[in-house]
């Protein structure tokens, strides 16, 4: 699991799911965006070549209309067809030279099969035959042209040769006031009405449909089976056949009623999407491949460096770490890898002062545990010197002897137990050490120590008061002339939640220049001291830091404030609440 939930796998996978989205969002709005063109486009086609095709329909009906019109007001015709309304029947000659007029019309347009001539009573002049009108046409044909008064009928295919397209006009007589003289019937052949000129000019596959007002076929290239009445019936643009579904586009013609339907195969408009979705397909498959091979590309470039920093960082130990040697162009990365070469220098050094502190705590382990060879020797010895001078009667040497014993037991113990005390402990040290010492110095020395009740109980490191009022004797009673005082007061703070601990002296104090060496020595620089080692200030401050320096940050530490001719004041803070650092402490202790 672990393995395929890696950072390159994780930035793989992302890069491909977003460009698949995308792949796909864009594929689907190009392919409905051009196919919808493309529709549209041939729809327009299809709408133009009818229009073209109804065009060209109306011309050929006009030419047979004109033709007919050029019939029926030839002189000719008209005189014979008003004698005729006269009364006067043509002659076998009349009748005869009617074959040059017509066949002369006939002549100036190809497609015609036959013209007839009839009279009002429905008598057929031309051709020369005993045919009636009535006879060749419905009733209803004949009473439509009398309506139309001279406009161009069309009947629809001839009853007695369908592939003959009749139609019929009246005969107006100009001389007698247009009044109805007879018939002028047309026979057309189908093929007139073909119109595949179109369809060789568009070099297109659309048929063309050609439908009369009784629903007859007049012309089709159409080679599906379908049913007329269903295309002029339904209302939608697209009708299926037995073999496959067309595209329709209708156009009704004003002058003959007919329909003219123009339909395309679904199949052709389409073969441009067609076309567009393999595209698409190819081109979003070649897309993906691509995408792929870089977002590999991409992810492992990403992650190469960081797999070589966590190699770098596995391969790593205490006091052996070694630095990431790596260039990456990317900005991050390098600063990762800085980052991690700066941890590794300063892991180094700190395992350094570990490892020297070490040391050094061993040696002062080992000091301190010869220092320790048998202790009780020194106890026994001072308990002897004391019952000696009980003896004797010498009782002040005696408590001298007892304090020292005490003050003895007080700082000899293991480095690991009773490192804690209470201030009420450590400042009875202090007053064992000053009670010492009023006995050498005698009238010399005097001092004071106060401690609040309720700071008695206050946890502190051993040892931390005692050097200062030692201090406050070597540098400040000793080097005074007459009797001196050392002050020692515990008590609140100031600042809330600590505790104050001062150690005052009335001895001669130091100008400016020894001041600002001793703060100097106490923070960091060389110890400066006329008198003694000078490192028991320097001892008690990186004590306390290294105690409290967690929880008081830079206001932990000695505070030394003097004066010259009015003595020394060296002061700190401890919190009242020492548990943490003690438990700390306890802590490490039981870990050595």
């Amino acid at each position: 699991m672990g393995r395929w939930n890696s950072l390159r796998n994780q930035i793989f996978v992302g890069f491909v799911l977003v460009m698949l989205m995308v792949l796909f969002i864009a594929g689907i709005v190009a392919y409905d965006r051009v196919s919808g063109l493309l529709k549209t486009n041939a729809e327009k086609h299809i709408h133009q070549t009818a229009v073209q095709a109804n065009g060209r329909l109306d011309a050929l009906i006009s030419q047979v209309n004109s033709l007919t019109a050029q019939v029926a007001d030839d002189p000719y015709v008209q005189r014979l067809l008003s004698n005729e309304k006269g009364g006067e029947s043509a002659t076998f000659n009349q009748r005869q030279a009617l074959l040059q007029i017509v066949g002369s019309y006939q002549s100036f347009m190809n497609g015609v099969q036959s013209m007839e001539i009839y009279t009002t009573n429905y008598s057929r002049i031309f051709p020369m035959d005993d045919r009636s009108l009535d006879g060749r046409l419905d009733r209803n044909w004949i009473t439509e042209a009398d309506k139309e008064k001279g406009r161009l009928i069309w009947t629809g295919p001839d009853p007695e040769d369908p592939g003959v397209i009749m139609a019929i006009r009246r005969v107006s007589l100009l001389d007698r006031a247009f009044e109805h003289g007879g018939y002028v019937v047309v026979r057309m052949q189908r093929s007139f009405f073909q119109l595949n000129d179109l369809d060789d000019a568009d070099d297109t596959l659309d048929s063309i449909l050609l439908v009369d007002t009784n629903g007859s076929v007049v012309t089709s290239n159409l080679e599906a089976d379908l049913n007329v009445e269903t295309l002029l019936s339904s209302d939608r643009s697209i009708v299926q056949t037995r073999d496959e579904p067309y595209i329709v586009v209708r156009q009704h013609s004003e002058i003959t009623g007919w329909t003219l339907a123009v339909l395309t195969p679904v199949s052709e408009t389409t073969e441009g999407v067609s076309i567009l979705r393999t595209a698409l397909l190819i081109s979003g498959l070649f897309g993906v491949v691509l995408f792929l091979i870089m977002s590999f590309l991409l992810s492992t470039m990403i992650t190469r460096p960081i797999r070589r920093l966590m190699r770098a960082m596995r391969s790593a130990r205490p006091g052996a770490m070694e630095p990431n040697i790596m260039v990456s162009s990317t900005m991050e990365i390098h600063k990762l890898n800085e980052v991690y070469n700066q941890m590794v220098y300063r892991l180094n050094e700190l395992t350094q002062e570990v490892y020297e502190k070490e040391i050094m705590q061993s040696r002062t382990e080992l000091k301190a545990l010869q220092s320790q060879i048998n202790p009780h020797f020194l106890f026994n010895t001072l308990e002897a010197f004391y019952w000696s001078l009980e003896d004797k009667g010498d009782e002040e040497m005696a408590r001298m002897v007892v304090a020292m014993s005490r003050l003895f037991r007080y700082i000899i113990s293991s480095p690991n137990k009773n490192e804690w005390v209470t201030l009420a402990d450590e400042l009875e040290h202090a007053e064992r050490y000053l009670r010492i010492m009023e006995m050498r110095l005698g009238e010399r020395l005097t001092w004071e120590i106060q401690l609040s009740d309720s700071m008695r109980t206050v946890k502190i490191p051993k040892l931390l008061i005692q050097p200062l009022v030692e201090n406050a004797i070597l540098h400040g009673v000793e080097s005074r002339i007459g009797p001196g005082k050392v002050s020692v007061r515990v008590d609140a703070s100031t600042k809330e939640g600590l505790v104050h601990i001062e150690v005052r002296d009335d001895g001669p104090g130091m100008n400016d220049q020894r001041l600002q060496s001793v703060v100097h020595a106490l923070n960091g620089g060389p110890a400066v001291s006329d008198k003694g080692t000078g490192v028991g200030l320097i001892n008690v401050d990186r004590r306390l830091k290294l105690y409290f320096g967690n929880q008081l940050g830079k206001a932990c530490g000695l505070s030394v404030k003097s004066e010259p001719d009015e003595g020394t004041i060296i002061s700190f803070d401890i919190p009242k609440d020492t548990e943490g650092a003690y438990d700390s402490w306890q802590n490490d202790s039981n870990r050595r």
